[in-house]
């Protein structure tokens, strides 16, 4: 159905809907679009296939870090899940099922990389250059995830490694890593699941860690044929594990972080922390190089049940002086010292809140304002994460000030509530353009920094984290709110909050 009254063919664009983004940010947005009638949309992506981050992430030991009954759809879900945290190839064949159950598959367009987009007033449109060719769509929708585009290490000589070098997230299966001397550069999220997948098949694996994480156990277990049975066969059985994982991720993020100073006993759960580390590695020199210094939740905190064992191995080497620089043989410290390696991998994570991170491409509006050059300006700002002031047509579905931490797939259907809810009143009004005004997102705004000094962020130790929370301006930009007000709120804003013209 289309939402656009009668119009001269200059005004009528290729598509109603473009969505930038294939992962299951875009898939849900879709989703929800197509069952309120919008049909008329077209998703591009620059990968081959639908996931996003499954798409791209295979490297060894790629599994959720949020219980499964959690990271998938409220309106999609499965009960065949092999674990209680599923293995990556899992969300990949997930999101792979989803695109052919709702027939998604005409509707996408991949190998396509967007490199700009920018906004005509006289016709109310955007236009999208792609790798493929030009679009002109009259909504635009960015639903690039956080976790997509690899951020490589500022260090000197990147580039003239001989040997293979990759990152976690472009993983090359024709590398083996058996028999070899390893470095891998980074201990954040990703680390954290390689490192105890090769360590045992390698010569000798150096770690180069410049912040220790704070790695928690993992209540990771083989459901079984029988466990799945029971979540497909009982009664309310998957009802029930969904209500208790969902609760068990509002409890360990969306409460702790941001209304850390209102929750008694959250200096117990650091010391239980502290408790684990001394439990799994041996060396006393070695377990003090991975404690963090910094508060439980400055930092993405990580699960895993071997991560800090693997330390005891002795082909195992915690390195934690500074890197000086990578050279053709290897990677030399700033002590001197020459650590010859085979391979190089770099587990150093993903542009989140750099400034051509969101979005990956320039985006202008009709008077030539560049998002990523207003946010940096301005500092980032939002309404709800979805809309900006200033940017007619345009929603984001990870916008800064838009996630509270808890499962993405909670926010991609929170994002598309908000998202259609804009489209349908556009329709009611046979309004051509949509557009969140200054003053609701200025109330937005106002509203979520009130609650910082509540949040776990505001602790002085934050500052030795180096986390990607952080933005250089010292921001956190997560919506500090529970679940389940996000989603009130998404739902629910007043439709006054967006001026609308035909």
């Amino acid at each position: 159905m289309s939402i656009v009254p009668d119009a001269s063919p200059a005004f009528i664009p290729h598509h109603e809907i473009v969505i930038v983004g294939a992962g299951f940010s875009g898939i849900g947005t879709a989703i929800a679009l197509i069952r309120a009638g919008f049909d008329d949309l077209l998703l591009v992506d620059d990968a081959a296939g639908p996931g996003g981050t499954w798409h791209w992430n295979t490297y060894p030991g790629v599994a959720v870090d949020i219980p499964s009954f959690s990271y998938q759809f409220s309106f999609a879900q499965r009960s065949g899940w092999s674990r209680s945290y599923a293995p990556g190839r899992e969300l990949r064949d997930y999101a792979e099922q989803i695109v052919d159950e709702y027939g998604l598959e005409p509707k996408m367009r991949f190998d396509t990389r967007v490199h700009e987009a920018s906004f005509d007033e006289a016709t109310s449109l955007w236009t999208i250059a792609t790798s493929t060719g030009e679009i002109t769509a009259r909504w635009l929708i960015h639903a690039g995830g956080p976790l997509s585009q690899p951020k490589l290490p500022d260090i000197e000589g990147i580039d003239s490694f001989t040997d293979d070098t990759m990152h976690t997230s472009r993983w090359d299966h024709e590398v083996s890593t058996a028999g070899k001397r390893v470095g891998i550069i980074g201990t954040g999220a990703t680390a954290v699941q390689v490192i105890p997948e090769i360590a045992a098949d390698t010569a000798h694996l150096t770690v180069f860690q410049r912040t220790p994480i704070w790695c928690l156990p993992k209540p990771d277990f083989p459901l079984g044929r029988v466990g799945r049975a029971g979540l497909a066969a009982i009664p309310g059985m998957r009802q029930a594990a969904r209500l208790a994982s969902q609760a068990f991720v509002e409890a360990t993020f969306p409460v702790l972080a941001h209304f850390h100073r209102w929750i008694p006993g959250t200096d117990a759960l650091e010391v239980a922390a502290r408790s684990y580390i001394r439990s799994q590695v041996s060396d006393p020199a070695t377990r003090g190089k991975l404690t963090p210094a910094y508060a439980l939740g400055c930092k993405r905190p990580s699960f895993h049940n071997s991560y800090l064992s693997t330390f005891n191995r002795p082909n195992v080497a915690l390195e934690t002086t500074s890197i000086e620089a990578i050279t053709p043989t290897g990677i030399r410290t700033t002590d001197g010292t020459e650590h010859p390696l085979d391979v190089l991998i770099l587990a150093t994570g993903f542009k989140v809140t750099d400034k051509d991170a969101l979005p990956t491409y320039r985006l202008t509006t009709a008077d030539g304002t560049d998002l990523a050059d207003h946010w940096e300006s301005e500092r980032f700002r939002s309404y709800q994460g979805v809309a900006t002031a200033g940017f007619p047509n345009f929603f984001t579905v990870f916008g800064p000030y838009g996630y509270n931490g808890a499962s993405f797939f909670t926010l991609v259907e929170n994002s598309a509530a908000h998202i259609v809810r804009v489209l349908d009143e556009a329709r009611r009004r046979d309004a051509i353009t949509a557009e969140v005004t200054t003053t609701a997102q200025d109330a937005y705004m106002e509203s979520i920094l009130a609650r910082g000094p509540l949040q776990v962020f505001s602790n002085p130790t934050c500052a030795s984290a180096n986390s990607y929370y952080f933005t250089k301006n010292g921001d956190v930009p997560f919506r500090a709110s529970t679940t389940l007000e996000a989603a009130w709120h998404s739902r629910r804003f007043p439709l006054s909050d967006y001026a609308f013209s035909n």
